[in-house]
C-alpha cells in the first residue's frame, strides 16, 4: 500500500493494522539533541486510548509506546525514530459479518475496489486504531516547537453544540468529551448514552487552537500553512469537511466584516483586532493563533441493520456487532491536536531552512 508517509521535512510513517500484532511509526527529519523518553509521549496515547468510560469503545488497550530507534541516553539522535505499540485486546470474531458483506461509509467496499482483497478484522489500516500512531508522533513534534501551545475541544456532539459564553479551557480535560462548557457536557452524557442504546452513532465537530506561532511560518502557492493543514487534518479516518479561521462563515460576511484589521503595536509588533482568517494569510502565519475546526462523521460500524451488498454482489442487510465508539470524534481531539503539531514543526523546520 503506498502513501503512508506525511510531511516534507518533518515526516512520519505509520504501519500496522487495527488486528495485527502491534502498529506503530517513523518519525525521520526530527532535529538531533531533544530531550525524548517514554515519557514525553505516554500522556497524549493515554488521552486518546479506548475504554476509558463507556462513551468510547470498550476496546482495552494499554497504548504503552516503546522507542526502538533514534534515541541515545535519552535525546534525538537525528536519526530515524522508531515507535512501536502492541495491540493486546483484538477480537477479530467479531468481524464474521464484515468478512461476507460491505459496512456502508467504511473502507470496505473501497479497498476491495482497488487491492482485490483487505484486511476486514475491524478494517486494518482503514480502523481508526490507525491514529494512536500518529499521536505517537505528534508527541514527538511539539518537542520541535516548544514555542506553540496547541489545544483542541469538541465543539459540538451532533447538533448539540457547546455555548462559548460557558467556554472555559480548564473543564476540557476534566470530562470524557474534551468539552470546554460543564453544561453541554453533562448534557452530552445523556445523547451518548441513548445514541449507543439505539445501536446508532453520532457525529462531532472538534476545534483546535495553535498560539505561540510566529509570523512568517508557511509559504505562497503550495505549501501554504492553512493548506497543509487541511490536507493533514482530511487525512484522520472519518473526516468529512476542514474549515481554517471563520470558514465557510468567511463566504457570508462582507469584505469589511471579515478584514481583520491591523494597528502598530509595542515594540514594531502589529495589533489585529480579529482573527477571522484563523492565523493565516496568503499562506503564511501572521503571528495569531492558528485556528482550524473538523468534522467528523458518525461511526459506520453500527448495530443498527443497514442495506448494503455482500462480497458477490447480492443484496443483504448488515448490523455491526463487537465494539466501537458511539461517536469517534471524541476521541479524534488529540489526534486533530497531534496532527497540528506535526504541520507546524514541518513548518517550522521549512521556514528555517529557507530563511536561517
Amino acid at each position: 500500500m503506498s502513501w503512508n508517509t506525511f510531511g516534507r521535512v518533518l515526516r512520519f510513517t505509520t504501519w500496522g493494522e487495527s488486528h495485527g500484532p502491534a502498529l506503530g511509526v517513523v518519525v525521520d527529519g526530527c532535529p538531533p539533541g531533544l530531550e525524548l523518553t517514554e515519557e514525553h509521549i505516554q500522556p497524549f496515547l493515554d488521552a486518546r486510548k479506548p475504554g476509558q468510560n463507556r462513551f468510547t469503545t470498550q476496546r482495552r488497550e494499554a497504548d504503552e509506546v516503546l522507542i526502538l530507534s533514534g534515541t541515545f541516553e535519552g535525546r534525538t539522535t537525528g536519526t530515524p525514530i522508531s515507535l512501536m505499540i502492541e495491540n493486546t485486546d483484538q477480537r477479530s470474531k467479531d468481524y464474521s459479518e464484515v468478512a461476507k458483506a460491505y459496512r456502508p461509509g467504511h473502507a470496505d467496499y473501497t479497498y476491495d475496489a482497488k487491492y482485490g482483497f483487505r484486511d476486514y478484522r475491524g478494517g486494518g489500516r482503514s480502523s481508526a486504531r490507525e491514529t494512536a500512531a500518529r499521536v505517537a508522533a505528534g508527541a514527538i513534534a511539539r518537542l520541535v516547537i516548544p514555542e506553540v501551545t496547541i489545544t483542541g475541544w469538541t465543539e459540538a456532539i451532533g447538533p448539540h453544540a457547546i455555548n462559548y459564553d460557558r467556554f472555559d479551557r480548564d473543564a476540557i480535560g476534566a470530562n470524557p468529551f474534551f468539552c470546554p462548557d460543564p453544561e453541554a457536557a453533562n448534557a452530552w452524557e445523556g445523547v451518548i448514552d441513548e445514541t449507543r442504546k439505539a445501536g446508532s452513532s453520532l457525529g462531532a465537530t472538534v476545534a483546535c487552537e495553535a498560539r505561540g506561532v510566529p509570523a512568517g511560518w508557511g509559504a505562497p502557492i503550495y505549501a501554504k500553512l492553512d493548506s497543509e493543514i487541511a490536507a493533514a487534518m482530511m487525512t484522520i479516518n472519518a473526516t468529512k469537511g476542514v474549515e481554517i479561521g471563520d470558514g465557510f462563515a468567511a463566504a457570508r460576511a462582507s469584505g469589511e466584516a471579515n478584514a481583520d484589521s491591523m494597528s502598530p503595536g509595542g515594540g514594531g509588533a502589529v495589533d489585529f483586532a480579529s482573527n477571522h482568517s484563523g492565523g493565516t494569510a496568503g499562506g503564511i502565519s501572521t503571528g495569531q493563533p492558528v485556528t482550524c475546526r473538523v468534522a467528523f462523521k458518525p461511526t459506520s460500524s453500527i448495530l443498527t441493520p443497514v442495506d448494503t451488498i455482500t462480497t458477490e454482489g447480492e443484496a443483504t442487510r448488515i448490523s455491526t456487532k463487537g465494539r466501537h465508539d458511539p461517536c469517534v470524534g471524541i476521541r479524534g481531539v488529540p489526534v486533530v491536536e497531534a496532527m497540528m503539531a506535526l504541520v507546524l514543526a514541518d513548518q517550522k523546520l521549512l521556514h528555517r531552512a529557507q530563511c536561517g
